[in-house]
């Protein structure tokens, strides 16, 4: 019963947004206390639970949305997004620019939340789109494709290196980088492709968070080094703290590194950086750079808040022991298992919205099994954290931070976002689990 008051309330708040035409903050708390009341959670605790879920991601990346906004709007303000676009644009070429925020997607996708480094990157979009005659949406798929591959599937971000430590091969590290590259590489040639197809002729909202980029001279932009630094900066220090940990560096250095590569201050550090963008009257045209960084981020902010509580009410539902107590009398081997932590992975993405949580949810119930199902060697078991990760692709939607990151910051609407976006990340998991499974044929 739990499985259909789910997908119930997953279908619900898509229909809420596309044909109700409720704000999708309505729709996510409906379903929200929807699920609470029939799966029998307790009444009087409904209400918290919503919005201690809220306000847990919130403390988690609401600050980081809100600095992020802000490094928008100086890459904007200082000229230093056209600088980099001309870079990138020289570098890949004026024919290819989809395919070049794909890959930038890819390496930035790596160290960093793909949610943060959207939000970083987001007015290079509208540049090079400007620059090169594509439209806005083909760009920003294009980039968005290439941050979800490499999040999803490559550590050090957060999935990925908690479903290896869950399934014993912490040590291994390596191995699942490894594979992680080659998994995710066939999603970058697919996300270029989507885009250019299927998002020309998607509509830019008027009353989104975008704002048209300011165009400068090109003699006052600034230097190419200083353009970059507030994109590379964070992505830098969130690369080092993530390797310290990995390696084991040394207890102080892995503090120190761990405190200056958190995103909030990494991000901090970098608009300190930026004031060296504006030569004249730095700190006024800062302050302007706060003032419209902070106006164009709360509408994104409240989207993604009630998207935790609608997870939080799932969190408190009896699906993690179901689905764990059906695997246990179930035995399976070998690519079965696969499928098996390929779908699982993908019904707790789909349902509660966060990629991490799913691969999280996913890979502690079948680390109890592993052994006993056949899967005892390193690259047997990166197979199964690379099968649970391309489940936790499928799908991105209206529970999903991901989802209004990509939507408001472009400036598409929620109908097309689910047309273009959704359709995007549940294509990624499929051409990414057909990879495991060549992989699993070839190596398993």
């Amino acid at each position: 019963m739990i499985i259909f008051i789910v997908l119930a309330a997953v279908v619900f708040i898509v229909l809420s947004s596309t044909v109700l035409k409720m704000h999708p903050l309505v729709g996510l708390l409906l379903a929200a206390i929807g699920v609470g009341i029939f799966a029998g959670l307790p009444i009087d605790k409904l209400a918290e639970t919503i919005g201690k879920g809220f306000g847990e991601l919130m403390s988690k990346i609401g600050l980081m949305v809100i600095l992020g906004c802000v490094i928008g709007a100086i890459l904007d303000k200082s000229g230093a997004a056209i600088k980099v676009a001309d870079v990138i644009l020289k570098l890949f070429g004026e024919k290819r620019p989809a395919f070049a925020m794909a890959v930038i997607g890819g390496i930035v996708g790596i160290p960093v939340f793909c949610d943060s480094g959207f939000i970083i990157l987001h007015k290079l979009n509208q540049i090079v789109a400007k620059r090169t005659g594509k439209p806005l949406g083909t760009i920003a798929l294009s980039l968005s494709g290439g941050l979800f591959a490499t999040h999803t599937l490559v550590p050090p971000t957060p999935g990925p290196l908690s479903a290896a430590g869950n399934l014993g091969i912490a040590d291994s590290v390596g191995l699942v980088i490894l594979i992680g590259l080659v998994v995710s590489i066939p999603s970058l040639f697919l996300s270029t492709w989507f885009a250019e197809k299927f998002a020309r002729n998607v509509a830019i909202t008027e009353n989104s968070t975008v704002e048209p980029p300011i165009i400068i001279h090109e003699s006052r932009l600034p230097p190419a080094w200083k353009a970059f630094m507030p994109i590379l900066l964070p992505i830098i220090l969130i690369t080092l703290a993530s390797f310290a940990r990995i390696l084991n560096f040394p207890e102080i250095w892995t503090k120190w590194l761990g405190f200056f590569g958190s995103p909030l201050v990494s991000f901090l550090i970098a608009i300190f950086f930026s004031y060296s963008l504006f030569p004249e009257y730095a700190a006024e045209r800062m302050m302007a750079c706060f003032k419209s960084g902070i106006e164009h981020c709360g509408t994104t902010l409240v989207l993604v808040g009630a998207g935790g509580a609608f997870g939080a009410i799932l969190k408190e539902t009896t699906l993690k022991d179901m689905v764990s107590e059906w695997l246990l009398h179930n035995e399976m081997s070998g690519a079965y298992l696969l499928v098996i932590a390929f779908l699982i992975a993908a019904f707790f993405k789909t349902a509660q919205g966060s990629t991490t949580s799913a691969m999280v949810l996913t890979t502690s119930i079948l680390a109890p099994l592993l052994a006993s199902l056949g899967f005892v060697t390193p690259i047997q078991i990166t197979l199964v954290v690379m099968a649970v990760g391309s489940g936790a692709m499928i799908v991105s939607h209206t529970n999903d931070a991901w989802f209004w990151v990509v939507s408001q910051f472009t400036g598409i609407s929620a109908r097309d976002t689910y047309r273009t976006h959704t359709i995007l990340t549940g294509l990624q998991g499929l051409v990414s689990f057909g990879v495991v499974m060549l992989l699993w044929v070839l190596l398993g």
